[in-house]
């Protein structure tokens, strides 16, 4: 079975950015605690069998949480989320990298002419 951050550029590249976008926002909403809005450690050990991960032990589950925990708050908030996506996949990082840096060097035409 392929790993998540061998996955997840190849989900980028057949969805497209906003594509991925969404998809990442639909993850979160399954794994959020839907009362709280953020996903919580409780919320992760509930759908842990959806993740094909129904032995989880409760200290990966706090593990994980806390990879991805940047305000220190226990929990994942979308943005949050998000942000460990990435960093899960560092190939997918890169390739966002090579993306900004080529846009940033094309030249944009700002009066609207060709």
């Amino acid at each position: 079975m392929a790993d998540f951050e061998d996955l997840l550029p190849v989900i980028a590249k057949n969805l497209g950015g906003e594509g991925l976008i969404k998809e990442l926002c639909n993850g979160f909403q399954l794994l959020m605690d839907k009362d709280k809005g953020v996903i919580t450690p409780e919320s992760l050990r509930r759908t842990s069998t959806l993740l094909g991960l129904p032995d989880l032990r409760d200290d990966e589950i706090m593990s994980m949480v806390k990879e991805g925990d940047l305000d220190g708050d226990g929990a994942l908030n979308q943005m949050e989320f998000c942000v460990l996506m990435f960093r899960l996949s560092p190939d997918l990082m890169e390739e966002s990298l090579l993306r900004l840096q080529k846009e940033s060097t094309t030249e944009v035409d700002f009066d609207g002419r060709d």
